[in-house]
């Protein structure tokens, strides 16, 4: 006996529903360019930081920097002439990675400084004189540069990036101007004002880029923007994950609220802009050295164009579905 049509009309419509939500979920996992984060637990903490022995498994600390196993840990207080670093006691292992970090940057007064930076440096655990830490180091720093020194024409804070080969010594007297690879102002990065904390992203793919995201505007304190994007950068071979921070006559608070790493596993790796010469080799990726400032620009055009396409793929999936259903009750009429 054959099934009435009034049974099969329902299997129709949850099938059509499944194949709508099917096709949506597809479009999506190809969106996300198949990235599986895994967290990188040595190299992460939150409160209360510290385990029962009063110790860190997984970082190490020193100079002026005191635990709040509550609330922050502060690399320097809001006093002159202070300087602290914490480090991660093993290397990073992953090739491509993400650290988050959540941290705060204020004091009293109108005039603050210095500044605090992020480590993967071949160098570990050693006071200096660039924001804390050793000069002349090996690898990468990403530096918040909260007082303005002699660079005309750039709004402070400033973020940037240096790549350091143990022999290039920062340029302490121009904020970095020699040794920026990459930089954007962040106007609003420190002080108590909404939201309280802020944040900064790095997010690094093996020899190929490193993009910095920051969270701290008022107006949308939940939205990442965009700061800069290198090219390929090198790092040793062994990099440990480090924090540091000074102040001179000015000073600052400089607190880590919590830092959260994860190992990036690349199932379809992203564009690297390496394309097969004419031979049939690989062609070597070009020499980026930076990408303008340009909160949203062609990411948020990209993100609107992604958006209409999956709309389309959906109607076409669905008006498609019931197409067919349609001409197979008018082919079941027919037979009766």
């Amino acid at each position: 006996m054959m099934p009435s049509l009034a049974s099969l009309g329902p299997a129709l419509l949850l099938w059509l529903l499944t194949a709508c939500l099917g096709a949506h979920a597809a479009i999506q996992a190809e969106n996300d360019y198949n990235i599986r984060k895994i967290p990188l637990r040595s190299q992460s903490f939150q409160a209360p930081y510290l385990d029962s022995d009063m110790q860190s498994r997984y970082f190490e600390f020193g100079e002026d920097t005191i635990v709040r196993a509550d609330q922050y840990i502060r690399l320097t207080s809001d006093r002159q002439g202070q300087m602290g670093w914490l480090f991660a006691r093993m290397p990073m292992t992953a090739n491509n990675w993400q650290v988050e970090v959540e941290f705060k940057i204020h004091g009293q007064g109108h005039l603050h400084g210095d500044g605090m930076a992020i480590w993967l440096t071949e160098e570990r655990a050693q006071a200096g004189k660039v924001f804390g830490s050793r000069d002349n180091f090996n690898g990468l720093g990403v530096f918040v540069d909260t007082y303005k020194n002699q660079r005309p024409g750039t709004v402070f804070p400033y973020v940037m990036a240096m790549m350091g080969n143990s022999s290039v010594s920062y340029d302490k007297d121009h904020d970095g101007k020699e040794n920026e690879i990459a930089g954007c102002s962040a106007r609003g990065i420190r002080g108590d004002e909404d939201p309280p904390t802020k944040k900064i992203r790095l997010t690094y793919y093996q020899e190929t880029s490193l993009k910095v995201e920051l969270q701290y505007k008022k107006d949308s304190p939940d939205e990442w923007t965009e700061c800069f994007e290198t090219g390929p950068l090198k790092l040793p071979q062994t990099a440990y994950l480090g924090f540091s921070a000074e102040t001179g006559e000015l000073s600052d608070n400089h607190d880590l609220i919590s830092v959260t790493s994860h190992n990036l596993h690349v199932r379809s790796p992203p564009n690297t802009g390496a394309d097969k010469s004419k031979d049939g080799k690989p062609a070597q990726a070009p020499k980026v050295q930076s990408k303008p400032y340009n909160p949203g620009g062609d990411k948020e055009r990209g993100s609107w164009r992604w958006f209409f396409l999956k709309i389309v793929l959906f109607g076409i999936v669905c008006v498609g579905g019931y197409v067919g259903w349609t001409m197979y009750r008018a082919s079941r009429r027919s037979r009766f």
